[in-house]
């Protein structure tokens, strides 16, 4: 009777073990199908869909020390049609505003677009009325090419907020 209760114990044992095994195995799957797939620099500049992915990922990324809901995400388009001067201009009105109103900290502003130069020129002219020390406390990402890096800078240093620069 003794033997018969050690192997059923035994039985149990390995049972459980079986089962746990299957279960962490099933947990491994689901973390690496959980996991976002990383997006590529879109080659077209163009490709609005793909710039908002691509900055999308770059931004979450970035959200280390946001304490606000979402973050203020703005694309700069490039090219030199009218339209895409037109949506420039919104774009600039639309960092102007809030500039202007103040941002409360705790808040990330990300900037970001396919011509590193066109969005170094558009955070250039909406935060060139910042206040000194306005913005501290908010963070500031801007998304472009190391050419642009210290124009950026040089513009944001006086607001106090915290600049994180991202080469594309």
């Amino acid at each position: 009777m003794r033997k018969l209760t050690l192997i059923a114990a035994a039985l149990a044992l390995t049972g459980c073990l079986v089962l746990t095994a299957c279960n962490n195995q099933s947990t491994d799957t689901q973390q690496q199908a959980a996991q976002p797939q990383q997006v590529s620099k879109p080659t077209d500049p163009n490709d609005s869909k793909g710039w908002n992915a691509y900055l999308g990922q770059i931004v979450q990324n970035n959200m280390q020390g946001m304490t606000a809901p979402q973050p203020y995400a703005y694309l700069v388009p490039a090219g030199d049609t009218d339209d895409a001067k037109d949506a420039r201009d919104r774009q600039l009105s639309n960092v102007q505003d809030i500039v202007a109103r103040g941002v409360l900290p705790g808040n990330l502003v990300a900037i970001g677009g396919p011509d590193s130069s066109k969005t170094a020129d558009l955070v250039s002219d909406a935060f060139k009325g910042a206040k000194a020390g306005s913005l501290k406390g908010v963070i500031i990402l801007v998304i472009g090419d190391k050419a642009d890096e210290q124009r950026v800078e040089d513009v944001l240093k006086p607001t106090d907020a915290t600049i994180r620069f991202v080469q594309m």
